[in-house]
């Protein structure tokens, strides 16, 4: 199946007062490492090793401070050291979340060490984003590894390569584009240009690796930065503080330097959702996933610079969910599928194969229990091609195009939602125990 870019959007923006703490150290020779990665919905998981205990952690740009939750059945594993309460604000249209703050926890990522890192804990269990990306997911972490280390994320072979600075040296690359990093809060700017109704305008980009969406930009007359006719209110994405909604629509060109992007999505959030992040007056916007996924990415905090280079994913052309449909993996059933085991007899009158020597072999068909995801709609699009035919929120979707869903991930089941225009849909749901069929074509509506 086709790749392509997802809407769902993990979105942090938390600010925190500087804390004096340990760094990270690579614990080998070489003084440098390789960790594998998986892309989901254009998101950085890797493995973080926290007291001891392996856990799956986004990196996340766009936050400065660890932050831990889905943790309730591994609490006491973890040893997470007394904390003092705090409050934390990211985005969305919900309220402040409480938090602890925990000191003096051990940290590994690779080869790469910290004994004295600071954490903050959420016991909220509304933060659960496994249903939102298919997979289980502990926390986030950012600034904190950033800044101690050289770190290479190479997108299309889904591995980072991390250095120390004191050994690191930087190749030449003439294919490449350098920028100089500006922060603010801890978190990564750059500065780049988008073309919209053919006017280019200068924007200052905070760099978002914990969002899955392509382009954000702060609606702003003054800049001529606004939404234009073309566009279309949707569900953006979740933050720490709750739902995200906006416009969605293309802006002519996006570019950073010699780079440039046409046709790019771009969203526009809403004011309410973004009140927190807009405390820094010269920010624009952000640059998030489905644009860095495109390159090869050096980033060198302590030298406040980037490096970028196109990757075999540059090309590839801006999508969106056609269907209006938001799906979560947020529950489990019972399966009863075939199970075939081989036996040997030697029995007179069997019906079985015959090898030529007297030995028969039976095929027995029997049947198992297995444990398969279910996929419900969580958000539905005002007049999209899927409210239109009478999907609901709540529906759950057991079938699609005649397949079962339960032999999907959650990831291959959205990428129904973003072919092309005109592909015919055909879903079977449960609603409340009713077994209902619907049937609509995507539309595009650029």
């Amino acid at each position: 199946m086709k790749k392509i870019a997802f809407t769902f959007l993990f979105l942090f923006s938390i600010s925190f007062f500087g804390f004096s703490q340990g760094t990270f150290v690579i614990q080998n020779k070489k003084k440098r490492d390789k960790i594998k990665f998986k892309l989901i919905n254009n998101l950085v998981v890797i493995p973080v090793k926290i007291n001891g205990v392996t856990l799956s952690f986004i990196l996340d740009t766009g936050v400065s401070k660890p932050i831990l939750f889905n943790i309730y059945n591994i609490h006491e594993t973890l040893k997470i050291n007394n904390a003092e309460k705090i409050v934390i604000r990211g985005l969305g249209e919900g309220e402040s979340v409480e938090a602890l703050r925990s000191r003096n926890n051990s940290i590994e990522i690779g080869e790469a060490l910290n004994i004295d890192q600071d954490l903050f804990v959420v016991y909220n269990s509304k933060l659960d984003f496994a249903p939102k990306l298919g997979i289980p997911i502990h926390g986030i972490i950012g600034y904190d590894f950033f800044k101690d280390l050289v770190v290479e994320i190479n997108y299309a072979s889904k591995v980072i390569k991390i250095h120390e600075n004191e050994t690191y040296t930087s190749k030449k690359c003439k294919k490449c584009e350098y920028l100089p990093l500006y922060f603010y809060n801890k978190k990564p700017y750059i500065n780049a240009q988008v073309t919209i109704d053919d006017v280019k305008i200068p924007v200052k980009l905070l760099i978002d690796s914990g969002g899955s969406d392509s382009l954000w930009l702060f609606e702003d007359a003054s800049l001529g930065i606004n939404a234009h006719r073309n566009s279309f209110i949707d569900f953006l994405g979740h933050g720490l503080s709750g739902s995200v909604y906006g416009k969605r629509a293309k802006v002519d060109a996006f570019a950073i330097n010699s780079f440039i992007l046409k046709n790019a999505n771009v969203a526009f959030p809403e004011a309410t959702s973004i009140s927190f992040a807009k405390n820094h007056k010269d920010r624009n916007g952000s640059i998030a996933g489905d644009i860095l996924k495109r390159f090869h990415i050096v980033f060198n905090y302590q030298k406040a610079s980037i490096q970028l280079k196109k990757n075999k994913h540059f090309k590839e052309p801006f999508s969106y969910n056609k269907s209006g449909i938001e799906l979560e993996q947020n529950g489990i059933r019972l399966v009863r599928e075939k199970d075939f085991s081989n036996s040997i007899k030697n029995q007179e009158g069997s019906s079985s194969l015959d090898n030529g020597q007297g030995t028969r072999i039976v095929f027995d068909t029997n049947y198992k229990l297995a444990v398969k995801p279910v996929f419900t709609i969580v958000e539905l699009r005002k007049d999209s091609p899927a409210e239109k035919a009478g999907l609901q929120v709540g529906d759950i979707i057991f079938r699609i195009n005649g397949k079962e869903t339960y032999n999907f991930t959650l990831q291959q089941m959205t990428q129904y939602f973003y072919d092309k225009d005109g592909k015919h849909i055909k879903i079977k749901v449960d609603r409340f125990g009713e077994e209902l069929d619907f049937q609509f074509q995507l539309e595009s509506l650029f």
